[in-house]
């Protein structure tokens, strides 16, 4: 078999192969099936499709394994041939390379969120990468590529289980879109350093985009690095024709680019999505033409490096509720919703009377149920109007992360710095019948994103100019059925930089304090300020679906059997009697939680939130 190592650091340029996927849908094979299984059923329409890119003039192929890791085997039931399919795949590329070309281990992401921006740790991502990479060793691969990865820690995770397991090169490709960085927001630049650092043996730009885009990353990545550089673009950008997606990128637009990628320092060039043998034909005639003498020498010019963080400003100096949480004062705060319209006096009146009543923040809760004014357009009109800060209920649904990131840059643009990261619940159904919930990253990873913010950069290290300075709540949910995995999640909130929690709504005093006095090791408590919501309720029937049908909310017999009997009276008596558990439940958490947030949209409204402010024997 062709030495890969030797190849990449030859000085010479390589061709690589093009789609296997694009020839395997050519051939009939539906986008519903696991290509990577084909490597079992039918191993003679992959080695062909090898065999055709040789021909073609391919002296590097890769294995037909880019989802083959365990987790994108697991949606079809085969994680456990992990290590199988691997081997496979590379036995039959070994064997239609019959030494004319190296062959290399294709590895793609995993497909999952790791941490900090989702749940998946940095050990479980190198161990479902190493199953794949034992596959690929035992079936002879020369080295490995890693392609198509948008975030540099998942890159790194698969490039150290390599490390781990063997010293065959490795070439890492990162994808880009159209504005040249990742989806992740990772720069060309910094995919090559770091790259470079870790040690591979070749970085390089694949996918996503056509060559045109490709050819600029690579040229900026030739500024930063000495490395070989890969260039393998997709043929072009594709046509939605019917409910499919066509490349139409000609053999012969592909080819020209070969060229000034060459010129730029690519010492690999291949092809990606939407390639076929007729592109690598074209591919490899130019390079036939222009081989290189020698490696080029190119300057390495300095690239600010932007993953130098700030020091983040002090908590008391980011708002009065950061300096209410820093100096142990207790926070009083009010929650409103947001208008289904766009006229905000009314709401903003109800705000301005509420901070009337006392409360020093209003929160703006965003509803799962009902399309409403963006919570962050109101609490920047808050900011502007009303005499207690706004804190922004912001949800990770229906967000992507690049989305989240832009609105929180708004957010403290406008002023806002207070905000409480929730994951989602999943939304109602009323009034739109075509709805589809997303979660890009739950509220830890948010936390995350934000607590980097903090220090004036964003998820992938980029400066974003001065730090925001945000005060980080997050949610706890006292009355769940599964602790464990609340009180988990809790904790990875509190490591990601939270600043202060707000519970479920409490109608139970003494739980909550036995609950809060439960967290932590020993019962060493939950390590951030705890802010204690209050519901007043407004009848039976809400007080039953309170304990009834919502998740985290301990609702005792008791309070369902008070608001039973005052509501046998009349309707003022119940609301009343929601009013007064409201206060008992307050005076009892006076010297327990940090502070208390009673709810004013929900049940009776403002008028009993008012009455509950006012009544609070609270400093």
């Amino acid at each position: 078999m062709a030495d890969l190592r030797e190849m990449l650091s030859g000085g010479r340029v390589h061709v690589m192969d093009g789609a296997m996927g694009t020839m395997l849908y050519a051939r009939g094979v539906f986008f519903n099936v696991c290509y990577d299984e084909l490597n079992a059923t039918h191993p003679d329409l992959v080695e062909d499709v090898h065999e055709q890119y040789i021909r073609a003039g391919a002296d590097i192929i890769e294995t037909n394994t880019f989802g083959a890791n365990p987790v994108k085997l697991s949606s079809h039931g085969l994680d456990a041939r992990t290590e199988e399919l691997n081997e496979r795949a590379a036995a039959i590329a070994v064997r239609a390379a019959s030494g004319r070309a190296a062959v290399a281990g294709a590895v793609g992401p995993l497909g999952i969120r790791l941490e900090p921006l989702g749940p998946t740790s940095l050990e479980e991502a190198r161990d479902y990468f190493g199953r794949q990479v034992d596959g690929l060793l035992a079936g002879g691969a020369a080295g490995f590529v890693l392609e198509t990865f948008s975030d540099l820690v998942e890159l790194e995770q698969a490039f150290r289980a390599v490390r781990s397991r063997c010293d065959l090169p490795v070439i890492a490709q990162v994808t880009v879109g159209e504005d040249g960085v990742t989806a992740y927001g990772t720069t060309v630049e910094q995919a090559a350093r770091a790259a470079e650092a870790w040690g591979a043996e070749a970085v390089g730009l694949n996918c996503s985009v056509g060559p045109a885009v490709i050819l600029e990353g690579l040229e900026a990545m030739a500024q930063v690095t000495r490395l070989p550089l890969a260039a393998v673009p997709n043929a072009g950008l594709p046509r939605a024709i019917g409910d499919r997606k066509i490349y139409v990128t000609e053999p012969e637009y592909m080819a020209q680019y070969a060229r000034p990628a060459i010129d730029a320092g690519a010492r690999i060039v291949g092809g990606c999505c939407g390639t076929t043998p007729e592109h690598i034909r074209g591919i490899a005639e130019v390079v036939a033409t222009i081989q290189p003498q020698s490696t080029s020498i190119r300057v390495i010019r300095s690239v600010g490096e932007s993953s130098a963080r700030k020091t983040p400003p002090p908590l008391a100096s980011r708002s009065e509720l950061g300096r209410r949480l820093a100096a142990g004062e207790f926070v009083t705060m009010a929650r409103v919703l947001p208008p289904r319209g766009w006229d905000t006096a009314r709401m903003l009146d109800d705000c301005r009377a509420l901070a009337q009543a006392g409360a020093d923040v209003i929160g703006i809760h965003e509803d799962r149920r009902t399309a409403r004014l963006s919570v962050l357009v109101l609490a920047g009109l808050i900011a502007r109007s009303c005499p207690a800060e706004p804190l922004a209920h912001y949800t990770c649904r229906d967000r992507t992360l690049f989305g989240m990131i832009s609105d929180l840059l708004g957010t403290a643009a406008s002023g806002v710095r207070n905000v409480l990261l929730l994951t989602g619940d999943p939304p109602g159904a009323a009034p739109y019948s075509d709805f589809r919930s997303v979660v890009d990253v739950d509220s830890i990873g948010l936390t995350n994103v934000v607590t980097a913010m903090n220090s004036g950069v964003d998820p992938s290290g980029n400066d974003i100019g001065p730090p925001p300075g945000f005060v980080v709540g997050v949610a706890l949910r006292q009355g769940t059925r599964d602790p464990a995995r609340e009180l988990g999640r809790f904790h990875w909130k509190v490591d990601a930089g939270a600043h202060f929690a707000v519970t479920q709504p409490v109608f139970d005093a003494e739980h909550l304090v036995e609950f809060l006095a439960g967290i932590g090791d020993g019962g060493s408590g939950p390590g951030i300020p705890v802010v204690a919501a209050i519901q007043p309720l407004g009848s039976l029937r809400h007080a039953d679906f309170l304990k009834n049908e919502v998740p985290g909310v301990v609702l005792p017999d008791r309070v369902l059997e008070r608001m039973r009997r005052a509501e046998s009276l009349s309707a003022d008596h119940a609301t009343a009697e929601g009013i007064a558990i409201s206060r008992e439940t307050a005076e009892a958490l006076a010297g327990e939680a940090a502070g208390l947030e009673v709810a004013a949209h929900r049940g009776p409204g403002l008028g009993a939130a008012v009455a509950v402010l006012e009544g609070m024997a609270v400093v």
